[in-house]
């Protein structure tokens, strides 16, 4: 939350500042007070030249604040009176008139509403609508065996590595590690295997593939899941209200609870190729998607998602395929598991999990000019309302023609493509552990850096 919450103010700021100093303070001249009426002490050592409306100052600090608040509330708080306190300072030392500060604030406060038309925020926990279940309470983690995919992610600097940290959280789990050089398939199986002869609960900490995979053989067994986030985005886990490994081990503690649907990826013929938690695609999507994520922690979703998108579309070839016995010609098609807010292909959350729908969306290759309308719908953030594409939700679908699909994709994961496929959904197949209430993330921080600081050394090499 804080570093979302910090690249929205930054961006914020960042629009404020422009908009005030390269457009408001050329269109609105006006002269700074007079300053004889303000005490020595209390000037500036070089006054400003500028027009004296709107204080940029103040904008900037407004829209930081702003930014900030619209994604950690909390956060947004405690710089509220710093914002304040700079807007008040530009009247104090006398170079702006009450108005320029007052006129500052609108505008910044305006910026960081702005970003949010590009970047929705990330939604609050009421907006969830979350079916809460039972599942077996574990308080310290005996009966749980979860399997440690060492090779997801790219690891934060300076936080404990997932297996101490797991340790410490559950001491008494079973951690069955699963490096580069090991088959994730044999370790999940024997997972499985002991978690069901012990009747207890299967445990994953990876990325969106390391959960997919999980997920799948949880299903399978009947056995509730609960998922640590140990990825590099960690979609599921957000969407399931456990961004963090207090989260997941103060609801396996408790055994708090949610339905979730599985997604299923059959062939023409009722085989079951795949499953998928978060997304399915193809086409053009992985590739944009890949290209995405490179770009968003710099310049936020929508702007990444845009630009790649339109770098995509330069060498992109149309997919020819039927959807449902009719002909189509798309640059690409994705479905969700369940349905993701807002529309269009800068995706944030799902509010609920157990919908028993499926977000299909797809972009036209057939209109005319086609190519360039796409792009230009991206580039000004209105691709969710442009007659090429189309969202919808639906239970089943079905695809055939699939002959020059080079390849289908699924979690971050990959697979051939037969010549026809059919997606459905295996309505609340998953039990996964996730809070009832939302946790105070700093006191949750703090405790696990107690038990850090008073922790013994575990006995016996983790599994």
């Amino acid at each position: 939350a804080a570093k979302r919450a910090a690249r929205r103010g930054v961006g914020a700021l960042a629009l404020a500042s422009v908009t005030t100093n390269a457009v408001a303070k050329y269109a609105v001249r006006r002269r700074r007070p007079v300053l004889t009426t303000v005490p020595a002490m209390r000037r500036l050592s070089k006054a400003p030249w500028t027009s004296s409306f709107p204080s940029g100052h103040a904008a900037s600090a407004a829209a930081f604040a702003v930014g900030v608040a619209l994604e950690a509330p909390r956060y947004g708080a405690l710089l509220a009176p710093v914002a304040a306190a700079v807007a008040f300072s530009r009247v104090y030392v006398g170079v702006h008139y009450p108005g320029d500060v007052l006129a500052g604030c609108v505008l910044g406060a305006a910026a960081a509403a702005v970003t949010c038309y590009w970047w929705p925020p990330h939604p609050q926990p009421a907006q969830f609508r979350r079916t809460r279940v039972k599942a077996p309470a574990l308080p310290e983690g005996e009966g749980l065996v979860v399997v440690l995919n060492s090779g997801s992610g790219r690891g934060v600097p300076g936080r404990l590595p997932p297996g101490e940290h797991l340790e410490l959280l559950l001491p008494k789990a079973e951690i069955l590690s699963c490096g580069p050089g090991d088959d994730l398939d044999a370790v999940l199986d024997e997972a499985v295997a002991r978690a069901t002869g012990a009747g207890g609960v299967l445990g994953v900490c990876g990325g969106d593939g390391t959960v997919n995979a999980t997920a799948r053989r949880a299903a399978a067994a009947g056995l509730a899941l609960a998922v640590f986030p140990g990825g590099t985005l960690n979609h599921f886990a957000l969407d399931v209200g456990t961004p963090t490994f207090e989260d997941t081990a103060h609801a396996v503690a408790r055994g708090e609870a949610v339905r979730v649907d599985l997604a299923r990826v059959r062939d023409g013929e009722g085989r079951d190729i795949a499953g998928f938690v978060n997304t399915f695609s193809i086409g053009i999507y992985p590739e944009l998607v890949r290209r995405r994520e490179k770009l968003e922690g710099r310049i936020g979703k929508w702007p990444a998602a845009a630009v790649s998108f339109v770098e995509v579309l330069r060498t992109a070839a149309p997919l020819r395929i039927r959807l449902d016995g009719h002909d189509r010609v798309l640059w690409l098609l994705f479905a969700g598991n369940g349905q993701y807010v807002p529309d269009g292909l800068a995706l944030t959350h799902r509010p609920r999990l157990d919908d028993g729908l499926l977000d299909i969306r797809t972009v036209d290759a057939e209109a005319p000019l086609a190519r360039s309308r796409v792009a230009l719908s991206a580039l000004g953030g209105a691709l969710r309302r442009s007659r090429v594409f189309r969202s919808e939700r639906v239970e089943e679908l079905r695809l055939s023609g699939l002959e020059n699909v080079t390849g289908l994709a699924y979690d971050g994961e990959t697979a051939p493509t037969p010549d026809a496929l059919v997606l459905d959904k295996l309505r609340s197949a998953l039990t996964v552990y996730s809070p009832a209430a939302q946790l105070d993330e700093i006191a949750q921080r703090a405790r696990t850096l107690t038990l850090a600081a008073n922790r013994q050394p575990r006995r016996g090499p983790v599994a």
